[in-house]
């Protein structure tokens, strides 16, 4: 692989390659084939770069590009039970980031979940990555190498990379102006090809990042982690939730789904005894009242005890079932997300924390 190639847009290769005397419009040719692979463009007989017919010279010259620049390597590497496959990728400045693969119900296909930060600043009480603390924002390029690299995971193993959701370490809204420029190269149809409807930004509430997002017109998915149906005991889970009200993050919602008329997710996490009784589910009925979002709910991954000595537990079976089934008879969409990787470091954060425990 070339980790250059992860770091400049199209316009910004075009630009080189005029310099160098060459037609710019060799630049999308070649990053098509760059991200069609996985970030392949080396020496290979399998690489595109023996196969595009390019100038003489050329392909020399895309490969000596930004040689200074190190990519990402592979630090760690799980694979579940059920398929679903957690990377830990090193950057250049020795520093770890979790993304992962998700293998779909349809054989041939699989969901990505990539970072936007190293660490997260949010304080969330149940989350393993806030353990860490925040260390700096991804540039573009990193985030892109995230996808190249679960690209070639799924292409190993016979499926196609279709989805991909910013659920993974840090707030993407704290990032935006890197998440959206790779967002770009990742949706394009001349570079990632992904798609803007198949990409999901996820945000703890970040009201002036949710209209920053909405104002770019960008075709992409919202998530909002509400994971409290109160204001108090958002607070309590989530430190963030003392600066935005729930009505203002909702609010925010309204605005950025009546722009794109479709519904945005509502992402919830069932702790025992926390935000999972009867009348939590009927206070968050109320709050969402005749809003058309999806309620997803989500089974708790336990991370030992959190940064103030809470040791979180997932909510019963039963608990769950009889939350959503109150969501429900309220007229809301609400459904589980499908647990994965339940006998790996499974939740945002955790094999980051066993990898660098050692050190």
């Amino acid at each position: 692989m070339n980790p250059a190639l992860a770091h400049v847009s199209l316009a910004d290769l075009e630009r080189e390659l005029a310099a160098w005397g060459y037609k710019p419009s060799h630049a999308a040719r070649v990053l098509r084939a760059f991200y069609a692979t996985g970030g392949v463009f080396d020496d290979a007989p399998e690489s595109p770069a023996q196969h595009l017919r390019l100038p003489t010279g050329l392909a020399e010259k895309i490969r000596s590009i930004v040689p200074h620049m190190a990519g990402s390597s592979l630090a760690a590497r799980q694979v579940a039970a059920d398929g679903t496959t957690k990377l830990l990728l090193r950057l250049h400045d020795s520093r770890t980031v979790e993304s992962v693969l998700m293998p779909d119900f349809r054989p041939d296909r699989a969901a990505g979940c990539i970072s936007s930060q190293v660490g997260c600043a949010m304080g969330c009480d149940f989350c393993a990555t806030t353990k860490t603390g925040f260390e700096r924002n991804l540039t573009a390029g990193e985030i892109v190498e995230q996808f190249l690299a679960l690209r070639r995971e799924a292409l190993a193993v016979g499926r196609k990379l279709q989805t991909v959701v910013f659920m993974g370490m840090g707030e993407p809204l704290l990032n935006l102006d890197h998440v959206l420029a790779a967002i770009d190269r990742l949706a394009d149809n001349r570079l990632g090809a992904l798609g803007w409807r198949q990409i999901t930004v996820s945000t703890v509430g970040i009201v002036p990042g949710i209209d920053a997002l909405t104002a770019t017109g960008l075709n992409v998915h919202l998530a909002v982690s509400l994971h409290a149906p109160d204001d108090a005991t958002r607070a309590q889970l989530l430190p963030m939730g003392k600066r935005f009200p729930i009505a203002d993050i909702l609010a925010a919602a309204d605005r950025f789904q009546a722009s794109r008329g479709r519904p945005v997710t509502i992402q919830y996490c069932l702790l025992r005894g926390v935000n999972d009784t009867p009348d939590h589910a009927r206070t968050l009925a109320d709050v969402l009242g005749p809003r058309r979002m999806h309620v997803n709910l989500l089974r708790y991954n336990s991370t030992g005890l959190s940064l103030k000595g809470v040791a979180y537990e997932p909510s019963s079976d039963d608990t769950a079932d009889a939350f959503a089934s109150i969501l429900r008879e309220q007229k809301l969409v609400a459904h589980f997300r499908r647990s994965r990787g339940p006998d790996i470091d499974a939740a945002c954060g955790q094999l980051r924390r066993r990898v660098a425990a050692p050190l």
